[in-house]
């Protein structure tokens, strides 16, 4: 029993020694780093707490395995109050953290959702926002069942199945359904947004390196949710440039012909 205890004592320890020091994958954008900082930050305040209370459920357990009559413990003002304050110094520091990555505007952009007129002319014309200093690169994200089309309204260009975005460069990604609810989601970017019809809702991120990503549906939409999905391309500045040269007023859809895909 004794042997039992040790292993399950040191199993804990080397959980926390080993969590300590594993370092995480670089970060691909804005986002991604926001949320890994923030995972980081609360770990660092769970590892020591769990490992707190491990040891004073180890101490419980030796100091008393022989007492057969034990006595209850007495009101104690002073542990109370200390376990009360501790507890709020937590949850406010949760709090905090959790408050400075929520409302960074990589992770909950603050913009209105717009109306649309109708599925069947789902479009962005309500979304006037133009382009900004701070965002030069704009994408019209339209979702349908069960496809993912990307429009590019300052280049004219659409493309269907792939997003391809600049590195180094703030991209807002405009986004709305023809038909049921989607959500977009990149994970090694830490991109994600509901996607509504009728209304637009909108999402910023700001890659770091060129790469292949994979771009996902995460809200069940009926029998194709599962084949609902999209490459993501990130490239250097001047290959964005020379793509949108080389595609400028081309349409790229495969299924140009329902009134739904047309922006």
């Amino acid at each position: 029993m004794r042997f039992r205890r040790a292993g399950v004592v040191g199993g804990n320890i080397c959980f926390v020694l080993t969590m300590l020091l594993v370092t995480p994958a670089t970060a691909q954008s804005v986002n991604k780093e926001l949320i890994d900082q923030f995972n980081a930050q609360l770990l660092y305040v769970a590892l020591p707490l769990m490992l707190f209370v491990e040891v004073i459920l180890v101490y419980a357990v030796v100091r008393f395995r022989n007492n057969d009559n034990p006595l209850p413990t007495t009101k104690d003002r002073s542990l109370e109050i200390t376990w009360t304050v501790a507890t709020a110094i937590i949850l406010l520091f949760v709090g905090v953290t959790a408050y400075a990555v929520l409302a960074n505007p990589y992770i909950t952009p603050q913009q209105p959702m717009n109306s649309q007129q109708s599925n069947a002319g789902a479009s962005f014309s309500d979304f006037s926002e133009s382009s900004s200093e701070s965002d030069p690169v704009v994408v019209n994200v339209l979702a349908y069942q069960w496809g993912w089309q990307f429009s590019y309204p300052n280049a004219n260009i659409t493309t269907q199945g792939e997003l391809v975005v600049p590195t180094d460069t703030n991209v807002r990604l405009r986004m709305t359904s023809v038909d049921v609810v989607h959500s977009l989601f990149i994970p090694e970017l830490g991109v994600k947004q509901d996607v509504f019809p009728e209304q637009t809702t909108v999402i910023r991120t700001h890659v770091y390196e060129p790469g292949q990503y994979q771009l996902y549906c995460t809200e069940f939409c009926g029998s194709g949710h599962s084949r609902m999905k999209a490459d993501v391309r990130a490239v250097n500045e001047s290959q964005y440039r020379q793509w949108t040269q080389q595609h400028r007023g081309q349409r790229n859809t495969t299924n140009a012909t329902s009134p739904a895909l047309v922006l």
